[in-house]
């Protein structure tokens, strides 16, 4: 072993914020830069920082607070990836937010990937910031720097869309995240302390000794059973036979995160594209952030070409094959990412899928220093796609998994992507995207500071799921005009699980609503050629703004109608104001709602979300009071064999507090 020794020097200015250092015998770094105009209050620190937490979770104090714990999980990270899975591990079990073996299945994956980050990162630097957002649901956004996307023609949006052509329409299906869990069992315990339930977990969890037993086709409890997928299936060829092709929008594998491996994802992932394969479907298909294991996990490619999700991107790459051609398998297979043609006898259309993952702040991999602007190059490659099809008169429709808009996409990408719609919004009919289960719609603008119906430029489509999880299993069907590739309408099918006959005779899938039917009288497009154009859409928003009746609509229309909850005053100026995000920096909706007075209230919260990260849990749990930094304290101590830890160390340094001869910490070869 080799032993570092490690010197905190800190300062607490009251009025200006907080500095600290850290050496490592060589040099110094300095890792807590200026971030608070009152300074943590005076007190016990542990107390103090506890009430910091609480007070605002984007306030400067609780920013400040974040950093001091960031620091101390730096230090516990330089110790080697298996002394920090065993501190998280014993932090996520005392805590209590979820079961023993899921916080050592899920810690394991995770744990190694944060670790490698914590060990480059510069506390205080704007990517420290970012991982307290997106671990702790702490600290405010940092403002987005500033890059300009290169394009190789000039161009201005376009804000009138093209006439509808008035021809038959195409229909094109949308269905997304059926995570499909191969572990469901048929009269498994339904009512279980995990993330999910219908599996056989323990002997009481098998069929015959729970009283609430699984059914042939899934509970709201559960993830899918290959039945309810094989039943959508059937259903879209029943409803649809002449449906053109089919959206895909990701997330296959179950949300059994602490159990995934590459063998596990890869039988998974194969398994259900030829399921779609033999129920006769054309499938456009992209990368859902499950498919990876660790889940959340894709590395972006390196100088050199080096890719950490190779064995994936070959996998997915090789089932959307018989479906994109060879030139969309070949950039699949590079950076998950793919460009392919649909012709119909009116016009051809272009399908761009991107691999949303390159934004998503649950990907720890992407918390370099300094972040890349542009992960594995996709921004690039598609303005070349887009300007390909702008100078061939080609529309395009780019799918993805997270919506761009979404308060989990990093602010920057999310910019930067937006520059890029912005620049070819004459060219883009539609975009898109899932993730989110919910039944939902984002709208790009010209100028975001102006959002009215004339600087609405791109719609988004935000599929609901066909797993239960969040509502009843669900899919889209969308009329599209053959040559402008405008959608016309968009109607949702749902299969109830609330009747009877769902859980004995199988799913019935029915029609829920129509985009055109609902909100077409409320703003005055009823005629069945008309475009649902983004100005239709941004018209919707100002309608909910003033008829609480039609948003209530909405919001059961979420979740299908199920588990339906009340969003009023601010809860509704904040969805109206999500609705008009499709830049994430617009998006009001906090990071993260963690702000709980019980580490009990925290995992409900969390089950509510399908993000999916057992270590943003355990790191969450430490915003939940005094008792679990308290803890954290105690566990470091345990394992690091000594009686005290460098906790309350680096919590002192931030009070003024001159500490020398730091213990040493030891860190294997």
């Amino acid at each position: 072993m080799r032993v570092l020794s490690f010197t905190i020097i800190a300062a607490v200015v009251f009025g200006r914020g907080i500095t600290a250092h850290l050496g490592s015998g060589y040099e110094s770094q300095e890792v807590l830069k200026p971030s608070t105009e009152k300074g943590l209050k005076g007190g016990s620190f542990l107390n103090t920082l506890a009430a910091s937490i609480r007070e605002d979770a984007q306030s400067p104090a609780s920013c400040a607070a974040c950093e001091a714990i960031l620091l101390q999980l730096k230090l516990v990270a330089s110790r080697g990836d298996e002394f920090f899975v065993n501190v998280m591990t014993e932090l996520c079990k005392r805590s209590g937010v979820q079961d023993a073996d899921v916080c050592e299945g899920g810690v394991a994956l995770e744990g190694p990937i944060i670790a490698n980050s914590l060990r480059g990162m510069n506390i205080g630097s704007r990517t420290s910031r970012l991982a307290c957002v997106a671990l702790m649901g702490l600290c405010s956004h940092p403002k987005v720097e500033p890059y300009n996307v290169t394009f190789p023609s000039p161009g201005k949006p376009r804000i009138t869309r093209p006439p509808p052509s008035g021809l038959k329409p195409l229909h094109v299906v949308h269905f997304s995240d059926i995570h499909i869990d191969p572990k469901y069992v048929v009269g498994a315990n339904a009512n279980c302390s995990k993330p999910i339930c219908c599996r056989e977990y323990t002997d009481e969890d098998r069929p015959g000794n729970t009283n609430s037993p699984a059914g042939s086709y899934g509970e709201h409890t559960c993830d899918a059973p290959a039945s309810l997928e094989e039943s959508m299936y059937a259903a879209i060829k029943q409803i649809v036979p002449d449906a053109a092709f089919s959206i895909f929008t990701g997330d296959i594998v179950d949300h059994a995160v602490w159990d995934t491996s590459k063998e596990k994802n890869t039988f998974d992932i194969a398994d259900a594209y030829g399921r779609m394969a033999g129920a006769g479907m054309l499938v456009y298909g992209t990368a859902g952030n499950h498919e990876s294991s660790p889940t959340n996990s894709y590395p972006p490619t390196t100088d050199d070409g080096i890719n950490g999700s190779q064995w994936l991107y070959d996998l997915l790459s090789s089932a959307w094959s018989r479906w994109i051609g060879p030139r969309g398998e070949a950039t699949a297979k590079e950076f998950g990412a793919y460009s392919t043609t649909y012709d119909s006898s009116a016009g051809r259309l272009r399908v761009i899928s991107i691999s949303t993952n390159m934004y998503y702040a649950q990907n720890y991999w992407l918390y370099e220093e300094p972040m890349q602007k542009d992960p594995s190059g996709q921004l690039a490659w598609l303005v070349g796609e887009l300007d390909v099809a702008e100078r061939a008169g080609e529309r395009v429709y780019i799918i993805g998994h997270m919506p761009m808009g979404s308060r989990d996409a990093f602010h920057d990408g999310s910019n930067y992507f937006d520059q890029i719609i912005y620049r070819y919004s004459g060219t883009i009919a539609a975009m898109f995207f899932g993730h989110t289960h919910l039944d939902e719609f984002e709208i790009s603008y010209a100028d975001y500071g102006n959002k009215f119906h004339a600087s609405a430029l791109v719609a988004s489509y935000i599929a609901p799921s066909m797993t239960p999880t969040s509502g009843h299993p669900a899919f889209r069907v969308y009329s599209v005009d053959p040559v402008t590739y405008g959608v016309l309408d968009a109607t949702t099918y749902i299969a109830n699980t609330s009747d009877p006959a769902f859980a004995t005779r199988g799913p019935v899938w029915t029609k829920y609503y129509s985009a055109k039917e609902a909100y077409g009288p409320l703003v005055g497009n009823q005629d069945e050629h008309e475009e649902l154009t983004p100005a239709f859409w941004h018209n919707v928003t100002e309608v909910f703004e003033q008829n609480k009746t039609a948003f209530g609509e909405h919001i059961s229309r979420k979740g299908r109608g199920w588990a339906i909850g009340t969003c009023e005053d601010e809860c509704r100026s904040a969805e109206i104001c999500k609705m008009r995000a499709a830049r994430a920096q617009d998006n009001c909706i906090p990071p993260d709602h963690i702000r709980v007075s019980s580490v009990q209230g925290f995992k409900e919260h969390r089950d509510q979300e399908c993000e999916g990260s057992i270590m943003r849990d355990t790191l969450g749990s430490l915003t939940t009071g005094l008792d679990m930094l308290m803890a954290f304290e105690k566990i470091i101590a345990e394992k690091g064999g000594r009686e005290r830890s460098e906790l309350p160390i680096a919590f002192q340094g931030l009070w003024g507090l001159r500490v020398s001869n730091f213990p040493s910490v030891e860190k294997d070869r």
